[in-house]
């Protein structure tokens, strides 16, 4: 392998939080963990709430208050991302989005992990 990919690092974010910002917290600096790693093998990580959190907070203060808002945004922005996304990374918990994430990937037949240690490293000449 020779081109470096764009990887998706999909996991629990709010999931199992009950909402709680501390658990949040913790989760996202999970899928955070991963981005290091990957990055040293060459490519390029990517987690859709890096994305999505931006877009929430500059939304209109209408959309805002729609109680779904959140969800739909973070939902939307994953998918629109797996368009440019060359694979995925799907770290261990339960999480509705990032089944979603490895479903949208394997239909545009792109490749899923299941850890780090099945990501292969870019060869630099």
């Amino acid at each position: 392998m020779t081109k470096p990919l764009l990887i998706l690092i999909a996991g629990p974010y709010r999931s199992g939080t009950d909402g709680d910002p501390v658990l949040i917290a913790q989760n996202l600096a999970r899928l955070e963990e991963a981005s290091g790693p990957i990055f040293r093998l060459g490519h390029v990580p990517m987690i859709g709430e890096w994305v999505a959190l931006p877009i929430l907070r500059t939304l209109d203060a209408d959309a805002d208050a729609d109680a779904g808002a959140e969800g739909d945004v973070m939902y939307e922005t994953a998918h629109r991302l797996l368009q440019h996304c060359d694979a995925v990374l799907r770290l261990p918990g339960d999480s509705s989005g990032a089944d979603k994430d490895v479903e949208i990937a394997q239909e545009r037949g792109l490749p899923v992990y299941r850890s780090l240690e099945e990501i292969p490293s870019v060869m630099t000449p």
